[in-house]
C-alpha cells in the first residue's frame, strides 16, 4: 500500500492559471503514480467523462513563468519540448476513474 500523501504535499503543487487553482500534469502523474504521457493519453481516450473545463492547455509563456518560480532558471533543452496541460479540481477528481494505478483507486475508490 502506498504512503499517504500529506495535504502539505498536495497543496504545495497547486498554482494560479488564468484564476483558477490548477495542478500540473506531472504533478498529478506522480502523485498518482503514473507516468505523464500516460495521464494525457489516458484523458484523450476518455474525453467525455471530463467536464468541458477541466483542463487547460498552458502556453511557452505561463510554462516559462511556472518553471521559473519553481526552479529559478530555464535550462535550454531540459524540459519537455511539449506543453504541459493543467488541471482544475473536477479535472484532478475525475483522473481518478480513468487512471489504473493503486494510488488512483485509493485516492479515489470507485463504487
Amino acid at each position: 500500500m502506498p504512503d499517504a500523501i500529506s495535504m502539505a504535499v498536495i497543496a504545495s503543487k497547486i498554482l494560479a492559471v488564468r484564476g483558477k487553482r490548477v495542478m500540473l500534469d506531472g504533478d498529478l502523474a506522480k502523485l498518482y503514480g503514473v507516468e505523464t504521457k500516460y495521464l494525457n493519453r489516458q484523458v484523450r481516450r476518455n474525453i467525455g467523462r471530463f467536464p468541458s473545463d477541466f483542463m487547460i492547455q498552458l502556453t511557452r509563456k505561463e510554462y516559462q513563468d511556472i518553471l521559473r518560480c519553481q526552479i529559478g532558471t530555464l535550462e535550454i533543452g531540459k524540459y519537455s519540448k511539449y506543453l504541459p496541460c493543467v488541471f482544475t479540481e473536477q479535472g484532478v477528481a475525475m483522473l481518478s476513474s480513468v487512471l489504473n494505478s493503486e494510488q488512483a483507486i485509493l485516492t479515489f475508490p470507485r463504487s
